[in-house]
């Protein structure tokens, strides 16, 4: 491929739209799982959750003796446990860990804009953490912190996805790869549609 040329490639386009769509459907489940492992850590107990790829994911609640915690264990683990995850793939050298790394960007992105934004409506899990005693500000602060960390890294990860001035050659077994995480996270969102 010549410097610079964005003509149709097969395992660049697969690792693109897979990474996107996984990151996506990946960010709501860990997300989810922070609400899930907060509720069980504090004597909550989880009545479902979904994550049918299709609506916004939930964890609904039975038992909720803390719900500031579980609330905040949502954007916390769910910034926390893929950064975690592309760390360890990154000292132990996978091959492809730089979509790792996206996801983890895309992760802190999506958490801090969900509760700096749901924060000004008072929605989602911005809502209950107001309604449970968390200021404003706090979440504010979260979004001012986490969404700028998600660009840092995703900060000159193009090169690895076949993209910008200077683009890697992209290696279909990992484009295959990220192709079959991103199916079984459909699958996981289908079976677990009410939990």
């Amino acid at each position: 491929m010549t410097r610079g040329s964005y003509r149709v490639n097969a395992p660049r386009t697969l690792l693109i739209v897979s990474t996107l769509l996984g990151s996506w459907l990946g960010m709501q489940a860990v997300h989810e799982l922070g609400h899930a492992v907060g509720a069980w850590a504090t004597g909550g107990r989880v009545a479902r959750v979904v994550l049918h790829p299709l609506t916004i994911s939930r964890t609904d609640l039975a038992e909720n003796p803390h719900p500031g915690i579980v609330a905040w264990a949502g954007p916390l683990v769910g910034g926390a446990a893929p950064l975690l995850l592309w760390l360890l793939a990154r000292v132990a050298r996978l091959p492809g860990s730089y979509v790792l790394r996206f996801f983890a960007g895309f992760c802190w992105i999506a958490n801090g804009a969900y509760l700096a934004f749901g924060a000004i409506q008072g929605v989602g899990d911005a809502g209950d953490l107001l309604r449970h005693g968390s200021p404003a500000c706090l979440l504010w602060l979260f979004g001012g912190v986490a969404v700028p960390a998600g660009l840092g890294l995703w900060h000159r990860q193009s090169r690895h996805f076949g993209l910008g001035p200077e683009p890697d050659g992209v290696s279909p077994r990992v484009a295959w790869t990220v192709a079959l995480a991103c199916a079984l996270l459909l699958m996981l969102g289908l079976v677990l549609n009410g939990y």
